[in-house]
């Protein structure tokens, strides 16, 4: 109920915050880009397993927070790799499956991994590592940041100032705070690492799916006072575009048996032949690679596809959309509105 002074002078109370995560269901999340198994919800976890490779973000955007949460790789053997993407964009990068964001890691068995090729040689003279399992901060996709301690090679990626990781099988926790384009990371009760001067410093949060899978539980969201970040400072925001394609299926679709191969949010053209679906009036968007010496000329709904690298490519579509290829080519990112 209403106290009895705000209800005699029809102030209405502020609507209840809905929580970060209900641990029932992904209701206040978007699936980006995977399968509709990618990410679920089990025993008041969000769990991803991992395939495609991809990304599943906040509906809201945010700017200056404080976010906790713990999280478990349950692969105990190689390298089992997760993140949180903070501040990114509501589609994925251009030519891949995630998000221009900074990224905070959540990695297991990397360093491990990394050792194994120095086998019988004196520790000393090993470099180490480029990237650790201790919670490293880094820019991906376009986005910008400044670490607080310079990268050996130089890169925009702050390497934690200690390890604290308790590995895999066992829950970490993580501390996100980020302000006015500052991020800091606490990593089971330590501040470890930090960047500065982001670029985006507002935007979507995400959960990254990529090739194992990994849980988090617990999560508590406080959110601080604007900075009044720039338009150039704040991630793009969805204007309706939904995912085509599972990254992992032709769910859907239509082709002819094995001439378009998917796989981890890819689609690759082993024969000639069309991949086509009915659309209702809207908008297509998506990306393509064509091969570096192409046998033919491909085409989506007539329009000729060129260009070198990764392209994107956005079309006017009512009814039938269909991509006539060439072996070889490359196709992921089909989204529609």
């Amino acid at each position: 109920m209403l106290p009895l002074f705000v209800a005699a002078i029809g102030i209405s109370a502020p609507p209840a915050e809905k929580p970060f995560f209900n641990g029932q269901d992904l209701a206040g999340w978007h699936n980006v880009n995977c399968a509709p198994n990618t990410f679920v919800v089990k025993d008041g976890e969000i769990v991803t397993n991992g395939r495609p490779t991809g990304y599943l973000r906040t509906d809201k955007q945010y700017e200056n927070f404080t976010l906790e949460f713990e999280w478990m790789h349950t692969r105990k053997n190689g390298v089992a790799n997760s993140g949180m993407f903070v501040w990114g964009d509501a589609l994925p990068a251009v030519g891949t499956g995630y998000t221009r964001s900074i990224e905070v890691q959540v990695l297991c068995g990397f360093e491990a991994n990394y050792m194994k090729q120095f086998a019988g040689k004196d520790p000393a003279t090993i470099k180490p590592s480029w990237a650790t399992d201790n919670g490293d901060l880094f820019s991906i996709w376009g986005a910008k940041c400044k670490p607080d301690r310079p990268h050996p090679d130089g890169i925009e990626r702050c390497l934690p100032s200690e390890r604290r990781s308790k590995g895999a099988g066992e829950w970490n926790h993580y501390k996100v705070i980020g302000n006015n384009g500052t991020l800091k990371l606490h990593f089971n009760g330590k501040e470890v690492s930090g960047v500065s001067e982001c670029t985006p410093r507002k935007g979507y949060l995400a959960l990254e799916s990529e090739g194992s899978e990994c849980r988090f539980r617990n999560f508590k969201m406080t959110e601080m006072p604007s900075t009044n970040p720039k338009p150039d400072e704040i991630a793009s925001v969805a204007t309706g575009f939904e995912s085509l394609f599972d990254g992992l299926t032709l769910n859907g679709w239509t082709a002819e048996k094995g001439a378009w191969k998917p796989g981890d949010g890819t689609l690759r053209v082993a024969k000639v032949a069309t991949l086509s679906k009915t659309l209702p009036k809207g908008t297509i968007t998506f990306d393509y690679k064509l091969p570096a010496k192409a046998a033919g000329q491909a085409t989506a709904n007539g329009k000729v596809l060129d260009g070198k690298g990764w392209t994107r490519l956005q079309m006017p579509v009512d009814g039938e959309f269909s991509i006539a290829p060439v072996v070889g080519l490359e196709v992921r990112n089909l989204f529609a509105k």
